[in-house]
């Protein structure tokens, strides 16, 4: 099993590739690797609850990890409470500890 950390810094609203980017999250994940998928600047805005984060929703009860930059959500003035299910604020420096962790890292 390989880990992966996939980083989106885009929204699924603004970007077709970042919706495309989480098909890859998702094929990862089914092909049984553990994959983190970790929301940075504008990438947090898809976390919000409504129907643009059903998908993330559907990510994290197959098993991927989602997370939302701390800093990139209250940038754009998201709260903890306003995040979709089975989405986690976390901060950056997870990233460094995947990294050091020997997850292969992605950004888009």
């Amino acid at each position: 099993m390989t880990k992966y950390t996939l980083i989106a810094s885009r929204d699924t609203i603004e970007s077709k590739e970042a919706e495309h980017y989480l098909d890859l999250a998702a094929d990862l994940k089914r092909e049984g690797n553990d994959v983190t998928l970790f929301l940075v600047q504008n990438g947090v805005l898809s976390a919000r609850q409504g129907a643009a984060a059903a998908k993330l929703s559907k990510l994290a009860t197959a098993g991927v990890a989602v997370l939302a930059d701390s800093f990139s959500l209250r940038e754009r003035g998201i709260g903890a409470a306003r995040l979709a299910a089975g989405v986690r604020a976390a901060e950056i420096d997870t990233i460094v500890d995947h990294m050091a962790d020997g997850h292969k890292v992605l950004w888009n």
